[in-house]
């Protein structure tokens, strides 16, 4: 297989790989999930009675899996164009599919702009406010059909990808950032070298959009870089980035936490999503988000077989035959 196809491929499937492992433990806190599994590994049912993904099997993906798919499918049937008016029509179309708005299953900003949207409301119009992570959550495809050495092309792109949802400069920088290390990873670059690429398009998403009160998506990543070069256990540093960058639903939060177990685990899809599995709070778009960075940097096979068939035939997903569509109207 192409190195670059690889590549795309593992970050389409490192993605639904740190959204499964994640599923289980979503929204609780450490304390809970070492109480209930200890040191989480592999895949696991929902716990009855979750108050989001009760009934979901192991190794079943939520909304972060099945929009990045979305998305990844309506670029590839424009041919590599990215557009607010197919994004929005395709967002409300997967919704009333997949029957998203009648429980707990969206995030509060996605769930808002897709009931404007229904409404007939102007795309551009309807992600007013929207700051948690909705927009970087399923924003990887972008990274693999827009090149690094164009951040402008790219954050244009996250921008569109994200308007109708999540249109204020903290969401747009914290997509651009998940965004510009994908399409640096893809594309051969160290780690070091694809985390400063996002950190550099994160600043130019920061300008776009509703400018809203947040913190910097970029210099939290950095602190996050920062606790996972310790020198401390792995349980350690995850206290530490959950007490210190956090790990709830806001973009200034999930993001940064993201690029924290990102860089602790070496880029290593497995183990990267683990560390996202065990960290609390917003686990399984942490992981999503983690674990399509680390796919798209380490490549298909850092992904055991074993683990990839239950994703494959569990979702219903196809990440080599979507990441090879992708690679094709890479510009």
């Amino acid at each position: 297989m192409d190195a670059v196809i690889d590549r795309a491929a593992g970050c389409l499937a490192g993605l639904a790989l740190g959204d499964a492992m994640g599923m289980p433990g979503e929204l609780w806190v450490p304390e809970r999930i070492r109480a209930t599994w200890g040191w989480l590994q592999g895949f696991h049912p929902a716990p009855s009675g979750h108050a989001i993904v009760d009934g979901f099997v192991a190794g079943q993906v939520t909304d972060d899996t099945q929009q990045a798919f979305m998305l990844a499918a309506t670029i590839r049937d424009a041919a590599g164009e990215v557009r607010a008016a197919d994004v929005a029509r395709e967002l409300v179309a997967w919704a009333d599919r997949v029957g998203a708005s009648e429980g707990s299953f969206l995030g509060p900003s996605s769930a808002r702009a897709i009931e404007l949207l229904r409404s007939g409301a102007d795309p551009r119009t309807t992600g007013s406010g929207g700051d948690t992570n909705g927009a970087a959550m399923r924003i990887a495809p972008v990274g693999l059909v827009r090149r690094p050495g164009d951040l402008d092309a790219l954050t244009d792109a996250v921008t569109e990808a994200s308007v109708m949802s999540h249109d204020t400069g903290v969401a747009i920088s914290g997509a651009c950032l998940v965004a510009g290390v994908v399409s640096a990873a893809v594309e051969g670059a160290d780690l070091a070298g694809a985390i400063e690429t996002g950190i550099a398009a994160a600043r130019r998403g920061r300008d776009r959009g509703e400018q809203t009160v947040a913190a910097s998506v970029p210099a939290r990543a950095r602190l996050a870089v920062e606790l996972a070069g310790g020198g401390t256990d792995d349980e350690t540093f995850l206290r530490e980035l959950y007490d210190l960058v956090g790990a709830w639903v806001t973009t200034t939060e999930s993001v940064p936490a993201a690029v924290g177990v990102l860089v602790r685990g070496g880029g290593d899809p497995v183990r990267v999503t683990e560390l996202a599995a065990n960290l609390g709070g917003d686990t399984d778009t942490i992981g999503a988000m983690a674990g399509a960075m680390a796919g798209a940097f380490a490549g298909l096979g850092a992904i055991p077989t074993a683990t990839l068939d239950v994703l494959t035939s569990v979702n219903d997903i196809d990440p080599v035959a979507m990441g090879t569509a992708l690679v094709g109207v890479r510009r």
